[in-house]
């Protein structure tokens, strides 16, 4: 049992924001176990080196040729530091009108410094390292050109393995500004054809091209279009309209790209508050909507909070756009809100002297504050928005509905707070009050004000996690075991699971839960945390299994849902029968035995090629194998239509004739070997 200890200052504390302390209750800290034209002279060409660290790159307007069709009016199906679900947009998607094998031109003179050809992410991507010490990238290439093409073709047959990698001396592989270095595609993780193009530094720091001058290639005359704002409150005794609640504020008509809005309304709120904004961005001639890359807040004509999505550190730091954007209301309610404040964990240098509140405004009772917020795209178009503050320091009160017939509770949590919420069937002037309990001790909390007959409770986690919470013979079990503190390596363990965090692996405090539920087959099925609460860095996860399968090589964890859903994650057994994996995410766990080997066909011969379809009905394809008169035979695959393929291309490989064998094995070492006469 975890012992808890109570202080005179926690007493103070809870008494100031309405709490009764009955007997003594202690709930203290939780101990857990262990672009411009292209330019004339070399001179206006070169651009300054990067700055020392912390800095930023000066490029001479004009130094990058645009790299697909340079002199022709281009579109763009992404932009830089546009919010993804998992990462900020680390570059430009360059429009190939929809089609493949574009040439797609060196952006500067340099040297190929890397490429590698896959199957995912940025698929065949290659990269040009530049005098002025960045490198440009180009990914999602359906092939590559030059001397450096044969030799990547030499080195796969090398290792037979189109999955291939390779680093270049400087100098080995020069290249020209504007020579042909690839063709354009669809490979990797892309969702259509076009040109990933990026700029980075030596640290992998991504920064937006357009922040040199932009290019004549795209024309952007369109400011940003607004959605929606929001505020929001961030502290216990902080209130939107009298309430703990984030308030959306929507546009009735949805202003036009450009056009100021002036909410109507004052809005009173009290305490720490954070303001959050929702938009989009277009250019000229293209629909597809783009992220916003600026955003600056002024309150009372003064400067409060801007921040500009030029520079992104990849790849971790791009998947800060969880702690970004506001994650959990995206993925609860739909709408992606964008915080204006850095919030906790949150390390990006994205923002302009955030000042010590670092973009939250502590609003006064009996204060008026105008804001001022501008949308902005890399073309300094422009988009205001005008709404005003009123301070008003909170009170009691209650509204009622229809007549409650019976109580019930429910609760969540909002950062550090409880929320619990009370339908009280009572209609005198004041809420019943709500029953916190720890162990035989307890403690009383009176509602902060009561909606539509609903009493709403606040209670600080940080003073020590309930057993239960309890209102008019309603009980509700606390379904959080630990407080993982932010910044900490620690690790978490039950008799079935075993958590390791690492300091970085949370963006702020978190409140875990665990479940596990045996199954009459199988080992169980594992709930570990809230998928909507985001992981910076990923954590270790051991399954501890009653009793491990019969065939641990072909066993594995599986991210599952109860509808049935499956996806591999792998892992590593140990000798106590446990399984081990790094895990990006919280979800709902299984161990799983695959004992099918993978299928194959051959289905076409087009041009003379050959064109199979793959598939395995659980773990995956990990790798195959083309033999051809007992001779390997490059294949490429694409996981989005489950083919492998040759390509012409292939001047090493043997002749596509006669008796051959297609090797697959999947992630659990399951194979088939498939007989062929071509």
């Amino acid at each position: 049992m975890r012992v808890l200890q109570i202080t005179k200052m926690a007493c103070r504390r809870w008494r100031a924001w309405g709490l009764v302390v009955v007997g003594a209750l202690g709930l203290g800290a939780l101990a857990l176990p262990a672009g411009g034209q292209e330019a004339d002279t070399a001179d206006e060409r070169r651009a300054a080196r990067p700055q020392p660290a912390g800095g930023r790159p000066v490029v001479a307007p004009g130094y990058f040729l645009f790299p697909i069709a340079p002199g022709t009016q281009s579109f763009l199906a992404g932009s830089m530091g546009e919010l993804r679900p998992n990462h900020f947009h680390g570059g430009l998607d360059i429009k190939t009108a929809g089609g493949v094998n574009r040439p797609v031109y060196a952006a500067a003179d340099g040297y190929v410094s890397r490429l590698k050809q896959s199957s995912f992410g940025y698929g065949n991507v290659l990269y040009i390292t530049h005098p002025n010490g960045l490198t440009t990238v180009y990914g999602h290439l359906n092939e590559f050109r030059g001397p450096v093409a044969a030799e990547l073709l030499r080195r796969q047959y090398e290792r037979q393995s189109y999955e291939t990698e390779l680093f270049f001396a400087k100098d080995q592989y020069p290249v020209r500004r504007g020579e042909v270095v690839a063709l354009s595609g669809n490979t990797g993780g892309s969702a259509g054809p076009h040109l990933h193009w990026e700029v980075r530094d030596a640290q992998d720091r991504q920064y937006n091209p357009l922040q040199w001058g932009g290019f004549s290639e795209l024309q952007d005359h369109v400011a940003p279009t607004l959605q929606a704002f929001a505020v929001e409150p961030l502290g216990i005794e902080a209130r939107v309209a009298n309430r703990y609640d984030k308030k959306v504020f929507v546009p009735r008509v949805q202003p036009g790209p450009g056009v100021a809005t002036t909410w109507p309304d004052t809005i009173n709120c009290f305490g720490t508050i954070g303001l959050l904004v929702q938009g989009f961005d277009r250019f000229d001639g293209a629909w597809n909507k783009n992220g916003i890359q600026r955003v600056a807040v002024q309150v009372n004509g003064q400067p409060y909070y801007q921040h500009n999505i030029d520079a992104v550190p990849f790849p971790v730091g791009t998947r800060q756009v969880a702690n970004f954007v506001d994650f959990q209301y995206q993925h609860t309610l739909g709408r992606l809100l964008q915080k204006l404040w850095v919030d906790e964990g949150n390390d990006l240098a994205l923002y302009t002297a955030p000042g010590p509140q670092r973009g939250r405004l502590n609003v006064e009772a009996g204060q008026v504050y105008t804001v001022d917020v501008v949308l902005a795209d890399s073309y300094n178009n422009q988009t205001p928005l005008h709404f005003v503050l009123r301070g008003q320091a909170p009170a009691y009160f209650k509204t009622r509905a229809a007549a409650v017939k019976r109580p019930a509770l429910r609760y969540e949590i909002d950062r550090n707070l409880l929320k619990a919420v009370a339908a009280d069937p009572d209609t005198a002037a004041v809420g019943g009050n709500l029953v916190i309990y720890k162990g035989n001790r307890q403690l009383e909390v009176r509602p902060s004000y009561t909606v539509a007959s609903e009493n709403v409770y606040l209670y600080d986690l940080r003073a020590g996690l309930p057993d239960s919470l309890q209102f008019r013979g309603v009980t509700k079990v606390f379904d959080r075991q630990a407080m993982i503190p932010v910044g900490k390596e620690m690790s978490y363990s039950t008799a079935h699971v075993n958590l390791q965090f690492g300091p970085q692996t949370l963006f702020t405090n978190l409140y875990l839960g665990t479940n596990f539920r045996p199954e009459a087959t199988g080992s169980g099925f594992w709930t570990v945390g809230n998928p909507i609460a985001p992981l910076y860095y990923p954590l270790r996860l051991t399954l501890k299994p009653a009793a491990p399968p019969a065939d641990l090589r072909r066993s594995a964890i599986y991210s599952a849902t109860l509808k049935g859903g499956r996806a591999y994650v792998g892992g590593q057994w140990d000798e106590q029968g446990q399984i081990s994996a790094i895990v990006k995410q919280f979800a709902s766990y299984r161990i799983l035995t695959d004992e099918k080997a993978p299928t194959g066909s051959l289905v076409g011969r087009p041009g003379g090629q050959v064109l199979f379809r793959v598939g395995d009905d659980l773990s995956g394809l990990a790798s195959y194998k083309l033999l051809v008169g007992g001779q390997f035979r490059l294949l490429r695959y694409e996981y989005k239509n489950a083919t492998l393929f040759s390509v012409p291309t292939d001047t090493l490989g043997p002749r596509l004739r006669g008796p051959a064998e297609l090797h697959l094995t999947d992630q659990a070492g399951n194979e088939r070997v498939i007989p062929l006469n071509l």
